[in-house]
Protein backbone atom coordinates (compact mmCIF):
# COMPACT_ATOMS: atom_id res chain seq x y z
CA UNK A 1 0.00 0.00 0.00
CA UNK A 2 1.37 3.38 -0.99
CA UNK A 3 2.22 5.64 1.92
CA UNK A 4 1.77 9.41 1.99
CA UNK A 5 5.15 11.13 1.73
CA UNK A 6 4.25 13.82 4.23
CA UNK A 7 1.16 15.08 6.02
CA UNK A 8 0.13 16.32 9.43
CA UNK A 9 -2.35 15.18 12.06
CA UNK A 10 -3.19 18.23 14.14
CA UNK A 11 -5.02 19.11 17.35
CA UNK A 12 -4.96 15.70 19.03
CA UNK A 13 -4.45 14.51 22.57
CA UNK A 14 -1.46 12.29 21.77
CA UNK A 15 -1.36 9.54 24.42
CA UNK A 16 2.31 8.61 24.49
CA UNK A 17 3.58 5.46 26.18
CA UNK A 18 6.52 5.91 28.53
CA UNK A 19 7.26 2.69 30.40
CA UNK A 20 4.17 1.97 32.48
CA UNK A 21 2.80 5.47 32.06
CA UNK A 22 0.49 7.12 29.53
CA UNK A 23 1.32 10.79 29.11
CA UNK A 24 -1.26 12.73 27.07
CA UNK A 25 0.14 15.79 25.30
CA UNK A 26 -1.81 18.11 23.04
CA UNK A 27 -0.35 18.85 19.66
CA UNK A 28 0.33 17.77 16.08
CA UNK A 29 2.15 14.87 14.45
CA UNK A 30 4.12 15.13 11.24
CA UNK A 31 3.97 11.85 9.30
CA UNK A 32 6.65 10.95 6.75
CA UNK A 33 7.21 7.62 5.00
CA UNK A 34 5.16 5.64 7.50
CA UNK A 35 6.77 7.11 10.62
CA UNK A 36 6.15 9.93 13.07
CA UNK A 37 8.85 12.38 12.02
CA UNK A 38 7.98 15.22 14.39
CA UNK A 39 5.63 16.00 17.26
CA UNK A 40 4.69 19.61 17.85
CA UNK A 41 3.30 20.25 21.33
CA UNK A 42 1.08 23.24 21.94
CA UNK A 43 -1.58 24.34 24.35
CA UNK A 44 -5.14 23.13 24.07
CA UNK A 45 -6.11 26.70 24.96
CA UNK A 46 -4.55 27.82 21.66
CA UNK A 47 -6.40 25.15 19.70
CA UNK A 48 -7.72 26.71 16.49
CA UNK A 49 -10.36 24.87 14.46
CA UNK A 50 -9.22 24.14 10.93
CA UNK A 51 -10.89 21.99 8.35
CA UNK A 52 -9.10 18.92 7.05
CA UNK A 53 -7.19 19.67 3.87
CA UNK A 54 -8.90 18.37 0.71
CA UNK A 55 -5.44 17.53 -0.62
CA UNK A 56 -4.81 15.17 2.31
CA UNK A 57 -1.82 17.12 3.56
CA UNK A 58 -3.51 18.01 6.82
CA UNK A 59 -6.01 16.17 9.02
CA UNK A 60 -7.64 17.92 11.95
CA UNK A 61 -8.33 15.58 14.89
CA UNK A 62 -10.45 18.29 16.49
CA UNK A 63 -9.23 17.81 20.03
CA UNK A 64 -9.88 14.07 20.06
CA UNK A 65 -7.94 11.31 21.83
CA UNK A 66 -5.20 9.62 19.79
CA UNK A 67 -3.79 6.35 21.13
CA UNK A 68 -1.78 3.33 20.08
CA UNK A 69 -3.85 0.81 18.06
CA UNK A 70 -5.73 -1.97 19.79
CA UNK A 71 -4.57 -5.60 19.73
CA UNK A 72 -6.80 -8.68 19.69
CA UNK A 73 -4.77 -11.42 21.34
CA UNK A 74 -7.26 -14.24 20.74
CA UNK A 75 -9.50 -14.16 17.69
CA UNK A 76 -11.07 -16.82 15.48
CA UNK A 77 -11.56 -15.42 11.98
CA UNK A 78 -13.19 -18.70 10.97
CA UNK A 79 -16.19 -17.94 13.21
CA UNK A 80 -17.37 -14.91 11.24
CA UNK A 81 -19.88 -16.74 9.00
CA UNK A 82 -21.60 -18.40 11.96
CA UNK A 83 -24.28 -15.75 12.42
CA UNK A 84 -27.83 -17.02 12.01
CA UNK A 85 -26.96 -20.64 11.22
CA UNK A 86 -29.83 -23.07 11.90
CA UNK A 87 -28.31 -25.13 14.70
CA UNK A 88 -30.91 -27.64 15.84
CA UNK A 89 -28.74 -29.81 18.07
CA UNK A 90 -28.35 -29.39 21.85
CA UNK A 91 -26.30 -26.40 23.06
CA UNK A 92 -26.96 -26.94 26.75
CA UNK A 93 -23.33 -27.21 27.90
CA UNK A 94 -19.88 -26.27 26.69
CA UNK A 95 -19.06 -29.64 25.16
CA UNK A 96 -22.27 -29.54 23.14
CA UNK A 97 -21.53 -26.00 22.00
CA UNK A 98 -18.19 -27.27 20.70
CA UNK A 99 -19.49 -30.46 19.10
CA UNK A 100 -22.74 -29.14 17.65
CA UNK A 101 -21.59 -25.71 16.53
CA UNK A 102 -17.87 -25.03 16.24
CA UNK A 103 -16.49 -28.49 15.48
CA UNK A 104 -19.25 -29.06 12.96
CA UNK A 105 -18.81 -25.65 11.36
CA UNK A 106 -15.02 -25.72 11.01
CA UNK A 107 -15.16 -29.03 9.11
CA UNK A 108 -17.54 -27.48 6.56
CA UNK A 109 -15.25 -24.56 5.73
CA UNK A 110 -13.62 -24.28 2.30
CA UNK A 111 -10.67 -22.06 1.43
CA UNK A 112 -13.12 -19.63 -0.20
CA UNK A 113 -15.10 -19.44 3.04
CA UNK A 114 -11.89 -18.92 5.01
CA UNK A 115 -10.93 -16.02 2.74
CA UNK A 116 -14.39 -14.45 3.02
CA UNK A 117 -14.25 -14.80 6.81
CA UNK A 118 -10.87 -13.08 6.87
CA UNK A 119 -12.13 -10.20 4.75
CA UNK A 120 -15.13 -9.73 7.03
CA UNK A 121 -12.86 -9.89 10.07
CA UNK A 122 -10.53 -7.22 8.71
CA UNK A 123 -13.38 -4.79 8.05
CA UNK A 124 -14.75 -5.31 11.55
CA UNK A 125 -11.32 -4.98 13.12
CA UNK A 126 -10.44 -1.72 11.39
CA UNK A 127 -13.77 -0.19 12.41
CA UNK A 128 -12.94 -1.15 16.01
CA UNK A 129 -9.41 0.29 15.90
CA UNK A 130 -7.75 -3.15 15.94
CA UNK A 131 -4.81 -3.43 13.56
CA UNK A 132 -2.79 -6.19 15.29
CA UNK A 133 -4.48 -9.60 15.55
CA UNK A 134 -3.42 -12.94 17.02
CA UNK A 135 -5.67 -15.40 15.21
CA UNK A 136 -6.32 -19.04 16.14
CA UNK A 137 -7.59 -20.69 12.97
CA UNK A 138 -9.44 -23.94 12.31
CA UNK A 139 -10.63 -25.45 9.01
CA UNK A 140 -9.61 -29.14 9.25
CA UNK A 141 -10.78 -30.17 5.78
CA UNK A 142 -9.24 -27.09 4.18
CA UNK A 143 -6.03 -26.75 6.16
CA UNK A 144 -3.47 -26.54 3.38
CA UNK A 145 -3.09 -22.89 2.39
CA UNK A 146 -5.67 -21.60 4.86
CA UNK A 147 -3.23 -19.45 6.85
CA UNK A 148 -1.93 -18.10 3.57
CA UNK A 149 -5.43 -16.90 2.65
CA UNK A 150 -5.68 -15.08 5.98
CA UNK A 151 -2.16 -13.70 5.68
CA UNK A 152 -2.76 -12.30 2.21
CA UNK A 153 -5.94 -10.58 3.37
CA UNK A 154 -4.08 -8.95 6.26
CA UNK A 155 -1.20 -7.79 4.08
CA UNK A 156 -3.52 -6.42 1.38
CA UNK A 157 -5.09 -4.22 4.03
CA UNK A 158 -1.87 -3.13 5.80
CA UNK A 159 -2.73 -5.07 8.96
CA UNK A 160 -0.33 -7.06 11.13
CA UNK A 161 -1.04 -10.53 12.49
CA UNK A 162 0.36 -13.47 14.40
CA UNK A 163 -1.25 -16.60 12.98
CA UNK A 164 -1.50 -20.29 13.72
CA UNK A 165 -3.60 -23.33 12.88
CA UNK A 166 -5.53 -25.05 15.64
CA UNK A 167 -3.97 -28.53 15.75
CA UNK A 168 -6.21 -31.22 17.26
CA UNK A 169 -6.61 -34.98 17.32
CA UNK A 170 -10.40 -34.86 17.42
CA UNK A 171 -10.61 -35.48 13.65
CA UNK A 172 -8.07 -38.29 13.41
CA UNK A 173 -4.34 -38.65 12.85
CA UNK A 174 -4.24 -37.45 9.23
CA UNK A 175 -5.95 -34.13 9.93
CA UNK A 176 -3.91 -33.67 13.09
CA UNK A 177 -0.75 -33.98 11.01
CA UNK A 178 -2.07 -31.54 8.38
CA UNK A 179 -2.72 -29.03 11.16
CA UNK A 180 0.87 -29.18 12.36
CA UNK A 181 2.11 -28.98 8.78
CA UNK A 182 0.06 -25.86 8.06
CA UNK A 183 1.63 -24.12 11.05
CA UNK A 184 5.11 -24.84 9.72
CA UNK A 185 4.24 -24.04 6.09
CA UNK A 186 3.01 -20.63 7.19
CA UNK A 187 6.10 -20.03 9.31
CA UNK A 188 8.40 -20.84 6.40
CA UNK A 189 6.49 -19.03 3.65
CA UNK A 190 4.87 -16.00 5.26
CA UNK A 191 6.43 -15.10 8.59
CA UNK A 192 8.27 -11.79 8.42
CA UNK A 193 7.99 -8.13 9.38
CA UNK A 194 4.20 -7.90 9.46
CA UNK A 195 3.24 -11.53 9.95
CA UNK A 196 4.41 -13.69 12.84
CA UNK A 197 4.01 -17.38 13.66
CA UNK A 198 2.86 -19.38 16.64
CA UNK A 199 2.19 -23.09 16.95
CA UNK A 200 -1.55 -23.55 17.24
CA UNK A 201 -3.05 -26.20 19.52
CA UNK A 202 -6.74 -26.60 20.31
CA UNK A 203 -6.97 -27.69 23.96
CA UNK A 204 -5.45 -30.37 26.13
CA UNK A 205 -8.49 -32.67 26.05
CA UNK A 206 -8.35 -33.02 22.24
CA UNK A 207 -4.58 -33.56 22.02
CA UNK A 208 -2.81 -36.88 22.39
CA UNK A 209 0.52 -37.37 24.11
CA UNK A 210 2.10 -38.12 20.75
CA UNK A 211 0.86 -34.88 19.21
CA UNK A 212 2.06 -32.83 22.17
CA UNK A 213 5.45 -34.51 21.93
CA UNK A 214 5.65 -33.62 18.23
CA UNK A 215 4.53 -30.07 19.00
CA UNK A 216 7.29 -29.86 21.60
CA UNK A 217 9.91 -30.71 18.99
CA UNK A 218 8.55 -28.02 16.66
CA UNK A 219 8.51 -25.39 19.41
CA UNK A 220 12.11 -26.21 20.20
CA UNK A 221 13.24 -26.34 16.57
CA UNK A 222 11.57 -23.14 15.40
CA UNK A 223 11.68 -21.25 18.72
CA UNK A 224 8.00 -20.31 18.64
CA UNK A 225 5.29 -19.87 21.24
CA UNK A 226 2.09 -21.89 21.39
CA UNK A 227 -1.45 -20.53 21.14
CA UNK A 228 -3.87 -22.83 22.97
CA UNK A 229 -7.17 -22.87 24.84
CA UNK A 230 -6.40 -23.59 28.49
CA UNK A 231 -9.02 -24.59 31.06
CA UNK A 232 -11.77 -22.55 29.43
CA UNK A 233 -14.30 -24.93 30.95
CA UNK A 234 -14.12 -27.48 33.75
CA UNK A 235 -14.38 -30.19 31.10
CA UNK A 236 -10.83 -29.45 29.91
CA UNK A 237 -9.53 -30.53 33.30
CA UNK A 238 -11.91 -33.47 33.70
CA UNK A 239 -11.39 -34.94 30.22
CA UNK A 240 -7.63 -34.34 30.15
CA UNK A 241 -7.30 -36.22 33.42
CA UNK A 242 -9.60 -38.96 32.17
CA UNK A 243 -7.80 -39.40 28.85
CA UNK A 244 -4.18 -38.88 29.92
CA UNK A 245 -4.16 -39.06 33.73
CA UNK A 246 -2.77 -35.50 33.84
CA UNK A 247 -4.26 -32.04 34.06
CA UNK A 248 -3.65 -29.57 31.18
CA UNK A 249 -0.92 -27.39 32.70
CA UNK A 250 1.11 -30.41 33.78
CA UNK A 251 0.92 -31.81 30.25
CA UNK A 252 2.19 -28.55 28.77
CA UNK A 253 5.04 -28.39 31.28
CA UNK A 254 5.95 -32.02 30.73
CA UNK A 255 6.33 -31.34 27.01
CA UNK A 256 8.19 -28.04 27.51
CA UNK A 257 5.48 -26.14 25.65
CA UNK A 258 5.34 -23.07 27.85
CA UNK A 259 7.66 -20.16 27.15
CA UNK A 260 7.66 -16.36 27.10
CA UNK A 261 5.86 -16.27 23.75
CA UNK A 262 3.04 -18.63 24.78
CA UNK A 263 -0.57 -17.47 24.59
CA UNK A 264 -2.96 -19.33 26.87
CA UNK A 265 -6.58 -18.59 26.12
CA UNK A 266 -9.13 -18.17 28.95
CA UNK A 267 -7.51 -19.78 32.02
CA UNK A 268 -10.81 -19.85 33.91
CA UNK A 269 -10.17 -23.04 35.90
CA UNK A 270 -6.63 -22.95 37.23
CA UNK A 271 -5.39 -23.57 40.75
CA UNK A 272 -2.78 -21.63 42.70
CA UNK A 273 0.07 -23.98 41.83
CA UNK A 274 -0.76 -23.83 38.12
CA UNK A 275 -0.89 -20.05 38.19
CA UNK A 276 2.62 -19.88 39.60
CA UNK A 277 3.87 -22.45 37.07
CA UNK A 278 2.51 -20.29 34.26
CA UNK A 279 4.07 -17.21 35.82
CA UNK A 280 7.43 -18.95 36.00
CA UNK A 281 7.22 -19.92 32.32
CA UNK A 282 6.63 -16.33 31.20
CA UNK A 283 3.50 -17.29 29.24
CA UNK A 284 0.48 -14.98 29.10
CA UNK A 285 -3.21 -15.53 29.84
CA UNK A 286 -5.77 -14.08 27.44
CA UNK A 287 -9.09 -13.17 28.99
CA UNK A 288 -12.16 -13.37 26.76
CA UNK A 289 -14.94 -12.13 29.05
CA UNK A 290 -17.73 -11.83 26.47
CA UNK A 291 -17.18 -15.38 25.23
CA UNK A 292 -16.93 -16.78 28.77
CA UNK A 293 -20.29 -15.29 29.67
CA UNK A 294 -21.89 -16.31 26.38
CA UNK A 295 -20.79 -19.92 26.89
CA UNK A 296 -21.69 -19.82 30.59
CA UNK A 297 -18.35 -21.40 31.53
CA UNK A 298 -17.70 -19.03 34.40
CA UNK A 299 -15.08 -16.35 34.93
CA UNK A 300 -11.67 -16.27 36.59
CA UNK A 301 -11.46 -14.67 40.01
CA UNK A 302 -9.43 -11.86 38.51
CA UNK A 303 -7.91 -10.59 41.75
CA UNK A 304 -6.55 -14.06 42.61
CA UNK A 305 -4.29 -14.25 39.56
CA UNK A 306 -0.61 -13.53 40.34
CA UNK A 307 0.47 -10.13 39.08
CA UNK A 308 3.54 -11.77 37.56
CA UNK A 309 1.37 -13.33 34.81
CA UNK A 310 0.86 -11.05 31.79
CA UNK A 311 -2.87 -10.50 31.19
CA UNK A 312 -4.00 -9.95 27.61
CA UNK A 313 -7.48 -9.36 26.16
CA UNK A 314 -9.20 -11.21 23.30
CA UNK A 315 -12.65 -11.73 21.83
CA UNK A 316 -12.52 -15.48 21.09
CA UNK A 317 -14.06 -14.77 17.68
CA UNK A 318 -17.35 -13.41 19.09
CA UNK A 319 -16.67 -9.97 17.64
CA UNK A 320 -13.81 -7.61 16.80
CA UNK A 321 -14.52 -4.98 19.45
CA UNK A 322 -11.56 -5.16 21.83
CA UNK A 323 -12.56 -1.87 23.44
CA UNK A 324 -15.83 -3.51 24.49
CA UNK A 325 -13.98 -6.49 25.96
CA UNK A 326 -11.55 -4.24 27.82
CA UNK A 327 -14.45 -2.35 29.37
CA UNK A 328 -16.15 -5.65 30.18
CA UNK A 329 -13.04 -6.81 32.00
CA UNK A 330 -13.07 -3.68 34.14
CA UNK A 331 -16.78 -3.93 34.95
CA UNK A 332 -16.52 -7.61 35.84
CA UNK A 333 -13.74 -6.86 38.29
CA UNK A 334 -16.04 -4.33 39.93
CA UNK A 335 -18.86 -6.89 39.84
CA UNK A 336 -16.59 -9.33 41.70
CA UNK A 337 -16.47 -6.78 44.51
CA UNK A 338 -12.97 -5.55 43.81
CA UNK A 339 -12.46 -2.00 44.99
CA UNK A 340 -12.37 0.83 42.48
CA UNK A 341 -8.65 1.26 43.19
CA UNK A 342 -7.87 -2.44 42.69
CA UNK A 343 -9.98 -2.62 39.52
CA UNK A 344 -8.15 0.37 38.06
CA UNK A 345 -4.80 -1.09 39.09
CA UNK A 346 -5.45 -4.46 37.43
CA UNK A 347 -6.89 -2.84 34.30
CA UNK A 348 -3.86 -0.58 33.92
CA UNK A 349 -1.53 -3.53 34.52
CA UNK A 350 -3.27 -5.45 31.73
CA UNK A 351 -2.99 -2.48 29.37
CA UNK A 352 0.78 -2.37 29.75
CA UNK A 353 1.05 -6.18 29.79
CA UNK A 354 -0.47 -6.10 26.33
CA UNK A 355 1.97 -3.52 25.02
CA UNK A 356 4.94 -5.41 26.46
CA UNK A 357 3.70 -8.72 25.06
CA UNK A 358 2.89 -7.50 21.55
CA UNK A 359 6.48 -6.19 21.35
CA UNK A 360 7.71 -9.77 21.75
CA UNK A 361 6.28 -10.30 18.27
CA UNK A 362 6.42 -6.80 16.79
CA UNK A 363 9.40 -4.99 18.32
CA UNK A 364 8.54 -1.75 16.56
CA UNK A 365 5.05 -1.44 18.05
CA UNK A 366 4.63 2.28 18.52
CA UNK A 367 4.93 4.34 21.70
CA UNK A 368 3.71 7.39 19.74
CA UNK A 369 7.10 9.03 19.94
CA UNK A 370 9.16 10.64 17.20
CA UNK A 371 10.72 8.11 14.78
CA UNK A 372 8.15 5.43 15.79
CA UNK A 373 5.89 3.71 13.29
CA UNK A 374 2.86 5.85 12.54
CA UNK A 375 0.30 3.36 13.86
CA UNK A 376 -2.51 4.96 15.84
CA UNK A 377 -6.24 5.37 16.24
CA UNK A 378 -8.34 8.47 16.79
CA UNK A 379 -11.31 7.98 19.11
CA UNK A 380 -14.43 10.05 18.67
CA UNK A 381 -13.84 11.39 22.15
CA UNK A 382 -13.00 14.97 23.07
CA UNK A 383 -12.15 15.11 26.80
CA UNK A 384 -14.82 17.27 28.48
CA UNK A 385 -12.52 18.12 31.41
CA UNK A 386 -8.75 18.64 31.67
CA UNK A 387 -6.78 15.46 30.94
CA UNK A 388 -3.38 14.55 32.34
CA UNK A 389 -1.29 11.55 33.31
CA UNK A 390 -2.99 11.55 36.72
CA UNK A 391 -6.57 11.24 35.45
CA UNK A 392 -5.95 9.58 32.07
CA UNK A 393 -7.50 6.23 33.00
CA UNK A 394 -10.74 7.82 34.10
CA UNK A 395 -10.99 9.42 30.66
CA UNK A 396 -9.98 6.21 28.89
CA UNK A 397 -12.23 3.75 30.73
CA UNK A 398 -15.32 5.92 31.14
CA UNK A 399 -14.88 8.08 28.05
CA UNK A 400 -12.93 6.61 25.15
CA UNK A 401 -14.01 2.99 25.64
CA UNK A 402 -17.64 4.10 25.35
CA UNK A 403 -17.07 5.89 22.04
CA UNK A 404 -16.44 4.78 18.46
CA UNK A 405 -13.19 4.92 16.52
CA UNK A 406 -13.24 7.82 14.05
CA UNK A 407 -10.03 7.22 12.10
CA UNK A 408 -7.35 4.52 11.87
CA UNK A 409 -3.79 5.04 10.60
CA UNK A 410 -1.38 2.16 10.04
CA UNK A 411 2.22 2.77 8.99
CA UNK A 412 1.25 6.28 7.97
CA UNK A 413 -1.70 5.30 5.78
CA UNK A 414 -5.35 5.85 6.60
CA UNK A 415 -7.23 2.57 6.82
CA UNK A 416 -10.35 4.43 7.95
CA UNK A 417 -10.91 8.17 7.73
CA UNK A 418 -13.88 9.80 9.44
CA UNK A 419 -15.66 6.45 9.69
CA UNK A 420 -15.10 5.63 6.00
CA UNK A 421 -12.87 2.70 4.99
CA UNK A 422 -10.24 4.01 2.62
CA UNK A 423 -9.11 1.06 0.48
CA UNK A 424 -11.93 -1.46 0.92
CA UNK A 425 -15.10 -1.58 -1.15
CA UNK A 426 -17.52 -2.78 1.52
CA UNK A 427 -20.35 -3.42 -0.92
CA UNK A 428 -18.30 -5.72 -3.13
CA UNK A 429 -16.61 -7.39 -0.17
CA UNK A 430 -19.87 -8.21 1.54
CA UNK A 431 -21.33 -9.58 -1.69
CA UNK A 432 -18.56 -12.20 -1.60
CA UNK A 433 -18.97 -12.72 2.13
CA UNK A 434 -22.69 -13.35 1.68
CA UNK A 435 -22.05 -15.69 -1.24
CA UNK A 436 -19.80 -17.86 0.91
CA UNK A 437 -22.05 -17.51 3.95
CA UNK A 438 -25.03 -18.69 1.91
CA UNK A 439 -23.04 -21.77 0.82
CA UNK A 440 -22.23 -22.55 4.44
CA UNK A 441 -25.85 -21.97 5.49
CA UNK A 442 -27.05 -24.42 2.81
CA UNK A 443 -24.95 -27.19 4.37
CA UNK A 444 -27.21 -27.06 7.46
CA UNK A 445 -30.43 -27.72 5.53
Amino acid sequence: MAKKNSYKISNAWICQINGNRVIPVFGDLEIEHGKISKIYKHSFNNYIERKTSPKNTYYNAGGRLLTVPLVNFHDHFYSRLAKGLPINKPMNNFQNVLKNLWWDLDKKLTLEMVEASAKMSVIEAIKCGVTYIFDHHSSPNAADGSLGKIAETLIENNMRGALCFETTDRNGAALSKSGLEENINFLKNYSGTNLKSLLGLHASFTLSDDTLAEASELVRKYEVGIHIHLCEDKSDRVLSKQYTDQFPVKRLLKNKLLNQKSILGHGVYLNEKEYFQIAESGGALVYNPDSNMNNAVGLPEYSNVPVTIPILIGTDGMHANIAKSMKQYFLLMRNQQNSMADSFRLFVKSYFDQIIFVKKYFEDFTNLEEKNRADFIIWDYVPPTPISEENYWGHFIYGALERNIKSVIQEGSFLMKDYQLVNIDETETFKEVYKQGKKLFSLYK
